[in-house]
């Protein structure tokens, strides 16, 4: 399988990877008049089919590592269990993120729910395994958690946008779900030892597509619930999916896959990147989607003084913070 041993390209594919999380949101601002649970489908099977091209390509080229076909026949039942417990958790986790992005825009739903599963992950892991400097840690959180609050007002606000308290408490439940999947991903994975994973534990290819099959499959509840019982309009039916253009269709798919990308790019790039690199560009991309979300989408266009001045607090206090968490694990 391929693996990153440049310090240089890591570096630039974790880039890639903060802008793929923080920009695939506008393929469902592309799709316009086409309803959040019927892009999501195609957004999940946009993850599904960029997991198996990377499989068989990525995932099974080169001189290092198992083979994908290889390295999923000798997978551990457990290791398995946990990469698709991880997808029905992010699943669970995305839908009401996506959810809350099209009731009230990218420059809330991901602020919020991405930067509230950044805290929460933060005091998750620091409790499980202590590291790093915890009074720049905890000041950095803390720093973030006002940036949050800035942004939840700024919303609440928005007159312009009547549906903003329904998305600030989607995005909310959506952050502290997104806060857990990843350690059960992470535990089928061997990330300190690519080039040879120990026996009965996965590759990040291997990982990933089972990650998207658990997405794949817990999507039939999840979606086919909130097609019925949406949070905003009227009740759908499979009928209005594919009575969808081929056009709409491919916008959501080139989502998933842009998601996909950033995810993958950020497993494989992480050991020789370093955790500190990796997870300071990979959480950058809240503020990816807030600047996409505020300078292109206008999403508070004509707000008033004292919002804009809130959402630029809410940029300011965000970057210090992500700053402060970063050094602090140096």
């Amino acid at each position: 399988m391929y693996i990153v041993n440049n310090y240089s390209l890591a570096v630039a594919l974790c880039v890639i990877t903060m802008l793929c999380w923080g920009s695939w949101g506008n393929t469902q601002k592309m799709a316009k008049n086409w309803r959040f649970e019927l892009f999501y489908w195609d957004y999940v099977i946009g993850i599904l089919l960029f997991s198996l091209i990377t499989a068989f390509t990525l995932g099974s080229i080169g001189d290092s590592g198992r083979p994908f076909i290889e390295d999923i026949t000798q997978l551990d039942s457990n290791n398995m269990l946990s990469a698709f417990i991880g997808g029905v958790i992010f699943n669970a986790s995305n839908i009401l993120l996506t959810a809350s992005m099209s009731i009230s825009g990218m420059a809330v739903a991901f602020p919020l729910g991405v930067g509230l599963a950044l805290v929460l992950g933060v005091f998750i892991n620091y409790f499980s395994t202590p590291k790093g400097d915890p009074l720049l840690l905890f000041i950095g959180v803390i720093l973030i958690i006002i940036a949050i609050i800035f942004n939840g007002i700024a919303a609440s606000k928005n007159g312009a946008n009547k549906g903003a308290k329904k998305g600030i408490w989607l995005s909310v439940a959506a952050g502290v779900l997104m806060s857990t999947f990843y350690r059960f991903v992470a535990s089928a994975m061997d990330l300190e030892n690519l080039e040879n994973p120990a026996s009965g534990m996965a590759s990040p290819y291997t990982a990933f597509f089972i990650f998207a099959i658990g997405i794949f499959v817990s999507n039939f509840l999840f979606n086919s619930y909130i097609i019925k019982r949406p949070f905003a309009g009227k009740p759908l039916s499979y009928k209005d999916y594919f009575a969808g253009g081929i056009k709409l269709h491919l916008i959501g798919v080139l989502g998933g896959c842009i998601w996909a990308l950033g995810t993958i790019l950020s497993y494989i790039a992480a050991g020789k990147a370093g955790a500190a690199i990796s997870y300071a560009l990979g959480q950058g991309a809240p503020m990816i989607a807030a600047i996409w979300g505020v300078f292109v989408w206008r999403e508070f266009k004509g707000c008033s003084r004292s919002i804009s001045s809130l959402i630029a607090m809410m940029f300011l206090f965000f970057i210090i913070g992500l700053s402060l968490i970063v050094i602090a694990g140096i």
